[in-house]
């Protein structure tokens, strides 16, 4: 009798040591309800708001779910702040996979949101939104993931910003319809924004965003996966930074920068980091003619700034601008501006420094016509 006693007292010992270590195991999920900053399953996170009354829980990986009531203006994100040394051609390519309820009780946003610094930028990327659709300046489309997003430009002036109360711009990629799923190619639309002459900075911030404005609501975001490298998205007229290539085909025409014309005060050969020509103001360039015989090509231009800013080099045919190459520092890269179309027979074609601030200057290698 002693003995079955024991046994029995062994086993609901074992069973309340396991009941405890499971007890201990289950933690419930965090829930903000005012300002507050953090790092979870290495997403950051941020609850911010003016006044009113908000609620953040902070589920695994990047999910959260939000209420909102009766605030001025308050956002609940969940993604990655970055340190604002790098561009983000330096940092890799951005994609976030999403799923989400979103029920906004008013003016709010479904969107991918963040800033850059030097130049300090505030950017978002909007898949839903409720009884206002965020306009602006106009500057063009992209049609990427699925659907085509318009691109607007906005200006802040003394309003609050991540260094205080200051002016700056505001991009916008809004999307034609709205949606609560699906995959957004972030930078695609950074390529897009800049193509546009909307230059970025050096990137502080990118996450998904739910954002209310002088209105009640709730969202819940069910999956946010932020990927950082891998290969972009396809879109039509993509803008890309890649590799300098180590061959290339008998179908690539490339042109030595050194070996062209140079215009303007500046203007000279360099040796470092490779032999080629660096413009050092407005109006410097390089420039040769050429024939063509159809009237598309792709321009690839290889070159670095001479530091950590980013250096801008129209291209010009025909004395028409056609787009913008960005190197975004000193380690030489590969812009790409595809499907341009131009005229055909003897056309001159410009790299030309138009928007120096005296912060950078422009180093040229190599351009390829394919």
């Amino acid at each position: 009798m002693k003995q079955k006693t024991l046994v029995n007292f062994v086993r609901l010992l074992t069973f309340s040591l396991v009941f405890a270590l499971c007890t201990i195991n289950v933690q419930a999920a965090t829930t903000l309800t005012s300002n507050q900053t953090g790092t979870q399953d290495n997403y950051n996170y941020e609850l911010w708001k003016d006044y009113g009354t908000t609620s953040m829980t902070l589920n695994s990986g990047g999910t959260f779910n939000c209420q909102w009531s009766n605030i001025g203006n308050a956002l609940f994100r969940k993604g990655k702040k970055f340190d604002a040394t790098k561009t983000h051609q330096q940092i890799g390519n951005m994609s976030i996979n999403y799923a989400s309820t979103f029920n906004p009780g008013g003016n709010s946003y479904l969107c991918v949101y963040g800033w850059t610094k030097s130049s300090l930028i505030e950017f978002y990327i909007v898949d839903n939104w409720g009884t206002y659709r965020p306009t602006g300046t106009f500057k063009g489309t992209i049609t990427v993931d699925g659907g085509t997003y318009d691109i607007y430009q906005t200006t802040r002036v003394n309003q609050p910003s991540i260094i205080g109360n200051t002016t700056f711009y505001q991009y916008w990629s809004v999307r034609q319809s709205k949606r609560t799923s699906g995959t957004i190619s972030v930078s695609e639309h950074f390529k897009k924004w800049e193509s546009l002459g909307m230059p970025m900075g050096k990137l502080y911030e990118v996450a998904f965003t739910v954002e209310g404005y002088q209105s009640s609501g709730s969202a819940n975001v069910t999956t946010n996966t932020l990927t950082i490298g891998g290969s972009s998205a396809t879109n039509t007229n993509t803008y890309t930074a890649t590799p300098a290539p180590t061959s290339y085909s008998s179908t690539t025409a490339r042109t030595e920068c050194e070996s062209m014309a140079k215009g303007g005060q500046y203007t000279g050969n360099i040796s470092s980091p490779f032999s080629g020509v660096a413009l050092y103001g407005n109006n410097d360039l390089v420039k040769f003619t050429k024939y063509f015989s159809t009237g598309t090509h792709s321009f690839s231009l290889r070159g670095c700034s001479n530091n950590s800013n980013m250096a801008r080099v129209d291209l010009k045919i025909g004395g028409v601008t056609k787009g913008t190459f960005y190197f975004g520092g000193s380690y030489p890269a590969v812009y790409t501006i595809n499907n341009v179309s131009h005229g055909t027979g003897n056309q001159e074609i410009q790299l030309v420094c138009t928007s120096d601030n005296g912060q950078w200057d422009a180093f040229l290698d190599y351009l390829e016509i394919k």
